[in-house]
């Protein structure tokens, strides 16, 4: 099986990392307790988390995305779970937290390794306890959410540097999985190309069904530092401006280019060195279906006899008889 579906899309990989992830995605579906997943930016960090969610006893309940890089720490707690209103008859109404809004379902936590000390402080609380206070509130809110948190970097090392709670970071570590680099699965390449190919494909009504053998080439050599993600958005550029049915290497983003092919792609495209190739050929062309007479050449080009003089001193272009003679005289 090189595909994991679920509900809201699909893995797609072949090799042995990978498929060691779809055999864990169903364990880790089953159990309740939180999940750390890391990896570098662009490896898959929120659709693993939504794989997760999705084949799990929770996935008909809300998945609710939440980005701890843009929770600032005056709202931490009205952000996360919600407070209780004041006012006459409005007593037990509450503004809901994003930990309310997940009830029963699962709260993704992006980031979390950019998550303030006052959350990560009120988070370890709510994971030991299982419940939560609005702000405001007397009684606390039952918490029935399974969390899942991503980071992109090692939560270890920012306990280290004292920047991450490791109280905290010993809830979640029972259950982390760290996700792969592109460049460690070039085996998968081709199966994501194709994949990529037919999902925009279709989203832009293109009839693009494959890429060609030197474009595959060039997005087998490169090291994707944006990882799967950048090779999306790569694919994703090249069917849209791509114009026949195969993705040609002139189609894929100019900065995937290095070496051999970046120079083999400005040699195709230089203006100059293609339009002199295409002179040469052309005067060579005449002189032959003139038999070499040049004045009766220059008439089928267009030119006079001086000019064509100079074409030839240009393209360094010497007449059969010359050639004979210059060898004969060696």
């Amino acid at each position: 099986m090189n595909v994991f579906n679920f509900q809201d899309g699909c893995i797609v990989g072949k090799s042995k990392p990978i498929k060691q992830l779809f055999n864990i995605i169903p364990q880790l579906a089953r159990d309740t307790k939180p999940i750390l997943i890391q990896g570098e930016s662009g490896t898959g960090k929120e659709l693993f988390a939504s794989a997760i969610h999705s084949t799990s006893p929770r996935s008909l309940s809300p998945f609710v995305k939440v980005n701890c890089a843009s929770l600032q720490e005056p709202r931490i707690e009205l952000d996360l779970f919600g407070c209780k209103k004041s006012g006459a008859g409005r007593s037990e109404d509450k503004d809901r937290g994003l930990f309310e809004l997940a009830g029963g379902g699962t709260i993704l936590l992006d980031q979390i390794n950019s998550l303030p000390a006052l959350g990560q402080k009120k988070l370890l609380q709510v994971l030991k306890e299982n419940k939560f206070f609005p702000v405001g509130a007397e009684q606390p809110v039952t918490s029935d959410v399974r969390v899942i948190a991503t980071s992109k970097t090692d939560l270890w090392v920012a306990v280290e540097q004292g920047k991450f709670n490791q109280d905290l970071y010993a809830f979640l570590k029972p259950h982390a999985i760290n996700l792969p680099v592109l460049r460690r699965l070039r085996e998968d390449i081709p199966l994501l190309v194709n994949h990529f190919i037919a999902k925009y494909s279709r989203k832009y009504e293109k009839d693009v069904r494959g890429i060609s053998m030197e474009a595959l080439g060039i997005l087998m050599e490169y090291d994707w530092p944006g990882n799967v993600r950048e090779l999306e958005d790569c694919i994703e550029q090249a069917v849209i401006i791509e114009r026949l049915q195969i993705i040609q290497a002139h189609s894929l983003p100019y900065d995937l280019l290095e070496g051999g092919a970046r120079q083999r792609l400005v040699e195709e495209y230089n203006l100059r060195r293609r339009l002199r190739a295409f002179e040469r050929q052309l005067i060579l062309r005449a002189l032959n279906e003139a038999r070499w007479k040049k004045k009766e050449a220059a008439g089928l080009l267009g030119i006079d006899q001086r000019n064509l003089s100079y074409f030839l001193r240009k393209h360094h272009i010497t007449d059969p008889e010359t050639r004979i003679r210059e060898r004969g005289s060696l």
